[in-house]
């Protein structure tokens, strides 16, 4: 049974670790709609599976690896056409906040980067930038220290490579 204060809480880490699911959405979306389409189905999973949620690593870890699975599950199983699910009721009062997309053409350039990365090279790379350890990077792609250390040095060589051709 949902009670009031697990909704509560839900929406305060929600509101408090958006900028993560804006993060996911704009690596896997190539529009406005699809990037609200998507915050909304990471949203819902979240929602979903919050009661699950033992704390057993940080909110934000937790919330990575729910974003970055549903993004590719719906990426791969509809090549770019959401579905979406209603949104809950209680959920309303959870204010949606627009991402602030900088004019800065550096950052640009980078997502687009990004953007053009395979699945789990999107995940480093986000979370690199993000300043995750390798240890928490690990955990949330639930692969060896060694091998997101591998990863992600293979991932920066094609990041260098994309940049500077």
């Amino acid at each position: 049974m949902v009670t009031k204060e697990l909704k509560k809480k839900f929406a305060e880490e929600l509101e408090k670790n958006q900028g993560i699911i804006h993060k996911v959405c704009r690596s896997y979306t190539n529009s406005e709609a699809a990037h609200k389409d998507l915050f909304q189905e990471i949203t819902i999973q979240l929602w979903k599976a919050y009661p699950k949620f033992r704390g057993e690593s940080k909110f934000s870890t937790w919330m990575y690896r729910v974003s970055f699975n549903t993004a590719i599950s719906l990426y791969r199983k509809s090549k770019r056409d959401v579905q979406t699910t209603q949104i809950y009721d209680n959920l309303k009062e959870l204010e949606y906040q627009d991402y602030d997309e900088s004019p800065d053409k550096q950052l640009e350039l980078l997502y687009q980067a990004i953007y053009s990365l395979n699945d789990i090279e999107k995940a480093l790379a986000l979370m690199y930038l993000e300043d995750k350890s390798y240890k928490e990077i690990a955990k949330t792609l639930g692969i060896s220290e060694v091998n997101a250390r591998v990863k992600m040095n293979r991932t920066k060589t094609k990041l260098k490579n994309i940049l500077n051709p």
